[in-house]
């Protein structure tokens, strides 16, 4: 992971471990890539914590599903990651011949 901020690189090494994880369990993993933002929104006002990152998610799951199913393909799979340590996951959800496009 990219790391942006002036976060651990520990606990955002831990946070993307564990979402590769989740997914992995839940979808046929062909590339994950995630950058944390979190050191950005430090000092607005409304920062209560959590990450604040964003993904490239690549599975061959994600064909012939819309963008909104695609996207919660992936928060079922997170879980409750999304209700404590993630405060803002921004996400790209592509199928192997979208991702290879983009290259």
């Amino acid at each position: 992971m990219k790391n942006v901020h002036d976060n651990s690189p520990k606990e955002s090494s831990s946070i993307e471990n564990e979402i590769k994880n989740r997914l992995s369990k839940n979808m046929d993993l062909i590339h994950f890539e995630m950058k944390d933002f979190t050191g950005r929104h430090l000092n607005h006002k409304t920062h209560e914590g959590g990450f604040h990152l964003e993904a490239i998610i690549v599975s061959n799951d994600f064909q012939d599903l819309t963008l909104i199913k695609r996207h919660q393909k992936v928060y079922e799979a997170i879980g409750d990651l999304m209700k404590h340590e993630i405060h803002a996951l921004s996400m790209k959800t592509l199928i192997q011949s979208e991702w290879e496009k983009t290259k």
